[in-house]
């Protein structure tokens, strides 16, 4: 029998949005310079550079109503992935007037648009849960966010911008 790998156990990745000061402060502390932010009823829209290796520029929409964050990353010609749009599972707030702040409940979902969708990190979920970082209850709804967002795209022909609208979200991107 082959034995599963081990799961990278780490606690909730907390990141904070602070929409005065045009900065991003990472789940490592790392507090990033902020090109643009955007309200809008259903959420926030977040875009900045990136030194990470495997992309240089990263979007996301924070939609607390449906506990997504919807980002598209701006991969390096190295690193290019197939995929339209990674969604995080989480709890997303407005914290103060021109705050925000993520926690990050590891699910993960990628898009491919009018192709398929692709649960990851089921096995980080469970880990997380079993040491005690996620309540069973948060585990649980984390599960059903997941649930409902792979139906509801699935239902709209794999389109994550067809399902959104049907909530009355319309993203924008750079």
């Amino acid at each position: 029998m082959t034995q599963a790998p081990a799961v990278d156990l780490h606690p909730p990745k907390v990141e904070y949005f602070d929409l005065a000061s045009l900065t991003n402060t990472d789940p490592k502390g790392f507090v990033r310079e902020v090109d643009s932010y955007q309200v809008a009823p259903w959420g926030l829209y977040m875009a900045r550079s990136s030194d990470h290796v495997e992309f240089h520029y990263i979007e996301s929409w924070l939609l607390p109503e449906l506990s997504l964050r919807a980002t598209v990353f701006h991969y390096n010609p190295a690193h290019r992935r197939d995929q339209d749009y990674y969604l995080d599972l989480g709890e997303y707030s407005q914290i103060g007037p021109q705050r925000w702040k993520s926690v990050d409940h590891y699910l993960d979902i990628t898009v491919r648009t009018e192709r398929d969708t692709e649960l990851l990190d089921v096995d980080e979920l469970l880990a997380a849960h079993a040491a005690g970082y996620l309540s069973l209850s948060e585990a649980q709804a984390a599960m059903e966010h997941a649930a409902t967002t792979i139906d509801g795209i699935a239902a709209h022909g794999y389109s994550l911008e067809r399902w959104l609208a049907t909530h009355d979200i319309v993203l924008t991107w750079r």
